[in-house]
């Protein structure tokens, strides 16, 4: 059994310019203390033909969580431009929110991502050579995407045995920075929910 729990991703600056930083704020639930550090990250797929250009913006590490409710701010500048192929800047991309625990991800979820330019006249006539700072960016925030997978929780050594026993399965489902001490996220850093949410309802994701 899974011992966090994804329980609400926020979208924030959206719409934005190009070069406005991605927020979001992400709430979670651990039902018991862990003994290891959760890594939280962001990335964005620079083009939907290959992983090359995937880029890391940024990670988090939260450290030794106790049981209950969380929530914290994850900020990120925009991408490097110069890693991003010219035809794949303007259109459609995604953006992924991904979370590990001993270096085995755990749960995803992605965002459709559009860059276009405000102008008209660049819309209708774009340049050969992607002028970014003219770009809008809208996160699709009412329809993301959330894939779970299964892991092993227990073992520090458990890559090979997590992924023997579900297969390479995952679970995929449709629904709907406050950074310190370089990506170390201390717990009193942590905002702690007082608030009791019912996870049985599923996940809740705002725009």
């Amino acid at each position: 059994m899974a011992k966090v729990h994804l329980l609400n991703v926020a979208v924030h600056n959206n719409p934005a310019t190009f070069f406005t930083p991605f927020q979001f704020e992400i709430q979670f639930e651990c039902l018991e203390e862990l003994q290891d550090d959760l890594e939280f990250k962001i990335i964005y797929v620079g083009s939907a033909e290959t992983v090359e250009f995937d880029q890391t913006l940024d990670q988090i590490v939260v450290d030794a969580v106790p049981k209950g409710q969380f929530k914290f701010m994850f900020q990120a500048d925009p991408p490097d431009i110069s890693k991003i192929p010219a035809d794949d800047a303007v259109g459609v991309t995604v953006v992924l929110i991904t979370a590990s625990y001993r270096q085995q991800e755990f749960v995803r979820v992605g965002y459709y991502v559009n860059n276009e330019y405000e102008d008209q006249e660049m819309k209708d006539n774009p340049p050969a050579e992607p002028q970014f700072d003219k770009l809008m960016r809208q996160i699709a925030a009412d329809q993301p995407r959330v894939t779970k997978f299964k892991i092993n929780w227990d073992s520090a050594n458990s890559n090979a045995e997590a992924s023997t026993e579900s297969g390479g399965a995952a679970q995929d489902t449709e629904m709907v920075e406050d950074q310190s001490n370089n990506g170390l996220l201390k717990n009193s850093e942590l905002s702690q929910e007082k608030t009791n949410i019912n996870t049985n309802e599923g996940l809740i994701f705002e725009q």
